[in-house]
C-alpha cells in the first residue's frame, strides 16, 4: 500500500486556494455581514420588545394619582423606544453594508483601493455639504425622541406651529393646529419646544369684579366654588391640588381683577377651565355681582404665567380727553 502523497495534496490545495481565493473571500464576507446584521437586529429588537412590554405591564397598576403611570406616558415611552430601535437598526445596517462593500472592493480590486479612497472622500465631502441639513434634522430628531421632549398626543409650541403632535419622526414632526392645519416641521429648525402636556397644568382665571364691591367677600365665594368643584367626584381625579386665590392682579377705576388658579392634569386643563368658569359665573349671579364692562382694562398674559412667582400686574389704559384744545405749538407758530 502506497503512502499518501501529502506533498501533492498540499500543493493541490494551494493551487485551489490561489485560483478560488477571491470568490471564497467574497462568499465568507457576505455570510459574515448577513450574520452580523441579523445578530444586531435581534439584539436591538429584543431590547425594544422588553422596554415596550414593561411599559404596557405598568398600566395594570391601579394608581390614578401617579402621573408617571398615565397611558400617555406609556404611549410616549413605547413610541420613543421604537423610534430609537428603528434608527439603531438603520445605522447598524448601513455601517455593516459600507464595511462589506469596502472589503469586497479591496478583495476584488486590490489595486483600486487608493483611487477608490480618493473618490470616496470627494463624494463624501460633496454629500456631507449638500446633506448637512438632513443630518441636522436627523440628529435633532434623535435627541428629541431620546430626551422625551414631545410625543404623539402632546400639545406643544415649536415656535413654527402650535397644536397637537400627530407624528414624531427622525426628520419631520407633524403638528396639527386648532384650525385643523397639519404642519410638517423640520426637526433641525426647532430651537425650542414648549410641551403643555407633560406632568401637570395650571388653570388661571382672572376675574374682573366691580371696583366698589367687597373684594374679600368675592374672593371667599370664588374660592368656595372652586373648592366645591375640586371635591366633586367627577372632577376630583382631574384636579391635583386645592384651588388657590393669588390675590388682586390689577386695579382700575372700573374693576378689580382677582386671580384664581387650579393645578390640574395636563390633559384635563381645558375641561376644568370651562367648567370652572361656568360655576364662577353662576356664583356671581347668585350673589348679585355684575361684571363690569371692560372698555379700557385689558386682561392678557395669564396663560404665560408658568409659576406663582411670575405674575405680571396689569393696568388700565389712560383715558384720552376728547375736549382738550389742540396744542398751539411753539410760540408764534400755528399747528
Amino acid at each position: 500500500m502506497d503512502a499518501f502523497d501529502w506533498a501533492g495534496f498540499w500543493a493541490g490545495w494551494a493551487a485551489f486556494w490561489v485560483a478560488w481565493q477571491p470568490l471564497i473571500t467574497v462568499i465568507l464576507t457576505l455570510i459574515g455581514a448577513f450574520i452580523a446584521v441579523r445578530l444586531l437586529r435581534f439584539a436591538i429588537e429584543r431590547v425594544v420588545t422588553r422596554i415596550v412590554n414593561g411599559a404596557k405591564k405598568k398600566q395594570n397598576v391601579n394608581d390614578t394619582q401617579a402621573l408617571m403611570n398615565s397611558p400617555l406616558t406609556a404611549a410616549r415611552t413605547v413610541q420613543r423606544t421604537r423610534a430609537l430601535g428603528s434608527v439603531l437598526n438603520s445605522v447598524a445596517t448601513a455601517t455593516i453594508i459600507v464595511i462589506t462593500v469596502l472589503a469586497l472592493i479591496s478583495t476584488l480590486l486590490p489595486n483600486a483601493t487608493g483611487a477608490f479612497a480618493v473618490i470616496s472622500a470627494a463624494v463624501g465631502a460633496g454629500l456631507g455639504f449638500g446633506a448637512q441639513n438632513i443630518v441636522k434634522d436627523v440628529l435633532n430628531g434623535l435627541f428629541m425622541v431620546a430626551e422625551d421632549q414631545l410625543g404623539v398626543g402632546d400639545v406643544v409650541d415649536t415656535g413654527f406651529a402650535t397644536g397637537v403632535v400627530e407624528g414624531v419622526g427622525i426628520r419631520i414632526t407633524q403638528v396639527r393646529d386648532v384650525n385643523g392645519t397639519l404642519w410638517f416641521v423640520r426637526n433641525g429648525e426647532i430651537l425650542r419646544v414648549g410641551n403643555m402636556s407633560q406632568g401637570w397644568a395650571r388653570v388661571i382665571i382672572d376675574m374682573a369684579v366691580p371696583y366698589d364691591t367687597e373684594v374679600e367677600t368675592i374672593q371667599q365665594h370664588l374660592l368656595k366654588t372652586a373648592t366645591t368643584m375640586a371635591n366633586d367626584g367627577k372632577w376630583r381625579h382631574r384636579i391635583l391640588e386645592k384651588p388657590e386665590i393669588w390675590g388682586i392682579e390689577s386695579v382700575s377705576a372700573e374693576a378689580v381683577v382677582v386671580r384664581l388658579v387650579v393645578k390640574t392634569r395636563s390633559a384635563s386643563k381645558d375641561d376644568v377651565a370651562r367648567e370652572l368658569r361656568a360655576r364662577l359665573k353662576q356664583t356671581l349671579d347668585d350673589i348679585g355681582v355684575r361684571l363690569p364692562a371692560l372698555n379700557s382694562l385689558v386682561v392678557a398674559g395669564a396663560e404665560n404665567s408658568g409659576r406663582r412667582g411670575s405674575r405680571v400686574g396689569k393696568t388700565s389704559a389712560l383715558p384720552v380727553p376728547t375736549n382738550q384744545a389742540a396744542d398751539p405749538g411753539p410760540k408764534g407758530q400755528t399747528p
